[in-house]
């Protein structure tokens, strides 16, 4: 039976060598995986896994730019994110099939740096990859990018490192971002529609206003010579007048305003004011309450299985819950729970989740199962959550059209009751 000699990094990110006997190099893998370390580089020869390390080394530099001496590829230019949450949530799902098959955490990352199309998040793949090949472990890697990998997907994975899971972690956090994902995308799908309307109402009124109602008033001056016009009419040629003159004014008033909103949300009062106001606003604040709290326990469920302790979970949630109301929430439950006392009493007297949350909660806590139970809440919620999308777009749709009517209603009556009066004169 052969004897291989490996280098291994342990959960502490310690760098270990040693030798094994194995059938195969594979099995041998498997062999030093069991004693919870991390393989980096694996030969039969006693200077093989020096000669390896080297050999991956220089393959990996063969990507890197020419010019730089150093050996590390030269950052490329990004506008805008390196990586969106999609390509994230494939990277994670794809290492995590890979380590789960066997291969070291090194291998995996230059596999996947290998196939990565986005040069930018291939260039951090590599960084990873470095990272763990110079000894450190795969946590302190991710921390380097707090632009790309959030505290939730750092601590995971330090978690998983520190119990030997690493495979497991990745595996739940994987279902974790997709069911994320699956969520946030249902609630895009639902708002394109009337995203789609809105934009067409508003093409369709400026249309009106510039080039249809000031045909019709140079018509009302010619047959009526001066005479008073309407109310409702004088108010659409106003309104005509101001923005056909004032075209670009009007413009930039709907840019200043959108920009004011997002300067309002950025502060501590504007954005607790906004976030009430759309956890109370009908017919989205339902819809709004239940994303959250499924967001929430399911983070919550996840770092708990992963064996975060319990307030580090609850800081790490509060960060990523992105709602300051809830947030407020949970920062009263973590003071209580600091002092000793359980989640689900202090969760209720927060008044901002439903009883049947703080019920499920407080029977896992009885019951040892806090995480699998937040899993399960998660999970209710994520199907409330489909229904509420779905209830939600079916009552959109009527309420656009009607919008939609009743302003070009209002422009048309208000252009026929001059022609009315005309036509009662000529009779």
């Amino acid at each position: 039976m052969p004897t291989f000699y490996y280098t291994a990094i342990d959960s502490s990110g310690k760098q270990k060598s040693g030798t094994i006997e194995a059938a195969s190099e594979d099995v041998a893998t498997n062999q030093i995986k069991e004693q919870r370390l991390f393989v980096t580089s694996i030969s039969t020869s006693k200077g093989g896994a020096k000669t390896a390390k080297k050999k991956t080394a220089k393959k990996a530099t063969g990507f890197f730019s020419a010019g730089v001496g150093d050996g590390v590829k030269k950052k490329p230019f990004v506008i805008g994110k390196v990586v969106n949450a999609k390509g994230l949530t494939i990277f994670t799902r794809q290492l995590a099939t890979l380590i789960q098959a066997g291969l070291p955490l090194l291998r995996s990352l230059e596999v996947l740096s290998r196939q990565e199309k986005n040069p930018a998040f291939k260039y951090v793949i590599e960084q990873l990859a470095e990272n763990v090949r110079s000894g450190n472990t795969f946590s302190d890697g991710l921390a380097q990018h707090p632009k790309i990998f959030d505290r939730l997907y750092i601590n995971m994975i330090r978690a998983g490192e520190a119990g030997g899971v690493l495979d497991v972690v990745l595996n739940r956090l994987s279902r974790f971002m997709e069911k994320s994902l699956a969520i946030k995308n249902k609630i895009k799908a639902a708002m394109v529609y009337p995203v789609i309307v809105l934009f067409v109402a508003f093409a369709i009124l400026t249309g009106l206003l510039i080039f249809v109602v000031p045909q019709f008033e140079e018509i009302f001056e010619d047959m009526l010579e001066g005479a008073d016009l309407p109310a409702l009419t004088q108010w659409v040629l106003n309104t005509s007048d101001f923005v056909k003159n004032n075209f670009l004014l009007t413009l930039g008033i709907f840019v200043v305003v959108f920009i004011a909103f997002k300067i309002l949300k950025k502060t501590e009062i504007g954005s607790r004011i906004i976030d009430q106001i759309m956890l109370n606003m009908p017919p989205v604040g339902d819809l709004f309450r239940k994303a959250a709290i499924a967001r929430f326990t399911r983070t919550f469920g996840t770092l708990l299985s992963s064996g975060v302790p319990i307030l580090q979970c609850l800081i790490i949630t509060r960060e990523t819950i992105g709602n300051s109301v809830l947030q407020d929430a949970i920062d009263k439950v973590h003071d209580r729970v600091k002092e000793g006392d359980s989640v689900s009493a202090p969760l209720e007297n927060t008044k901002v989740f439903p009883t049947m949350v703080t019920s499920m909660i407080d029977v896992g806590e009885e019951t040892g199962e806090l995480p699998e139970m937040l899993n399960r809440i998660a999970d209710t919620y994520d199907e409330e959550v489909d229904n509420a999308v779905a209830a939600l777009t079916s009552v959109i749709e009527p309420i656009m059209i009607v919008i939609l009517a009743l302003i070009v209603g209002v422009i048309v009556i208000a252009l026929f009751l001059p022609i009315i009066r005309i036509i009662e004169e000529l009779s």
